[in-house]
């Protein structure tokens, strides 16, 4: 874009801005549209009206609901997530406690998506007729069809209680038990990111193969300089930049299958309180939670954007 890098940084920055208002009033509505009231699920079946009526006074459920937005955007602002009905807790205590364990596992997640798919996407474009390239292509398709918590189930199934080489499902504090969470990890991070691995593959050997054909890379091969350092110097450098973009869209798949995944091996992240949230009708909880995951996901995507501007050059002027 024009301006140079600061004004293509600028110009991401505020093209975020509208994009988080109007998550932010999509969250907020949604939730009025899940059946049931939380009020009622406080109260207990036994509850009168009178009493009904009562907690939803207190908590502002009768007001509203352009009134009762205005009032939860300002507190956001504040940094008060508001009140968990369930427990009557702050619900950022809440999120505090539970967000380390799902940044752990998104971050292992992403890890085994840029070690096996990197390493896959590039071995494949580089050796499209070695016999392992045509086995990781049958593991591509298997990992691109296999639902998330059919794998996760397979995983313990053959770890857990067959091999008894991990544990079948639970939590270590990494700073006091590195080696129990390490272990405690490794099965929900490969459930997670199997997926996105397969995604990243594929993409990035269509993108080596595009590079490949370009007339600066037959080049280098003419100059006589060795495949390898082809490969790293020309042919990854303009590669890259559109997989990061993809890694990034990944990270959101990352969080929205950790609910599923948090559940299976019964890991205490964000999406077993968001899980719980549902279940008690937990109004801020579960606004807390979504949006704060549709917030990462956002800024993630955002940074993305950046860091491919900044790589290549033809992303900030193509505008």
């Amino acid at each position: 874009m024009r301006g140079g890098v600061a004004g293509y940084v600028a110009g991401r920055l505020l093209r975020a801005v509208p994009a988080l208002f109007l998550v932010s009033v999509a969250v907020f509505m949604l939730m009025r549209l899940l059946p049931g009231d939380p009020a009622a699920v406080m109260a207990g079946p036994d509850a009168t009206p009178q009493q009904i009526e009562a907690l939803r006074a207190r908590f502002g459920l009768d007001r509203p609901l352009p009134l009762q937005y205005v009032t939860w955007l300002g507190r956001v602002f504040q940094g008060d997530l508001g009140t968990a009905y369930r427990t009557g807790q702050p619900v950022l205590s809440l999120v505090a406690e539970r967000a380390p364990a799902t940044l752990f596992l998104a971050l292992g997640a992403m890890a085994v998506i840029a070690v096996v798919g990197g390493f896959v996407g590039i071995f494949s474009a580089i050796r499209p007729r070695h016999p392992l390239s045509r086995a990781f292509a049958v593991l591509n398709a298997a990992g691109l069809s296999i639902p998330t918590f059919w794998l996760g189930i397979l995983l313990i199934l053959l770890f857990a209680v067959y091999l008894r080489w991990l544990p079948p499902s639970g939590y270590a504090n990494p700073a006091e038990r590195p080696l129990d969470f390490v272990r405690f990890l490794l099965m929900p991070a490969v459930t997670l990111g199997a997926v996105s691995a397969a995604v990243v593959a594929r993409f990035l050997t269509s993108s080596i193969h595009e590079v490949q054909s370009a007339d600066f890379v037959r080049t280098a091969h003419a100059k006589g300089m060795r495949e390898r350092l082809v490969v790293g110097r020309h042919v990854l450098k303009n590669a890259l930049p559109p997989v990061i973009t993809v890694m990034a869209i990944q990270f959101g798949h990352l969080l929205g299958g950790a609910v599923i995944t948090e559940a299976i091996f019964a890991w205490p992240g964000l999406g077993r309180l968001m899980l719980e949230a549902i279940g008690t009708r937990d109004y801020q909880t579960l606004q807390a939670t979504i949006l704060l995951t549709v917030v990462t996901f956002t800024l993630v995507n955002l940074a993305a954007d950046i860091v491919t501007g900044l790589l290549d050059p033809r992303v900030r002027y193509s505008g």
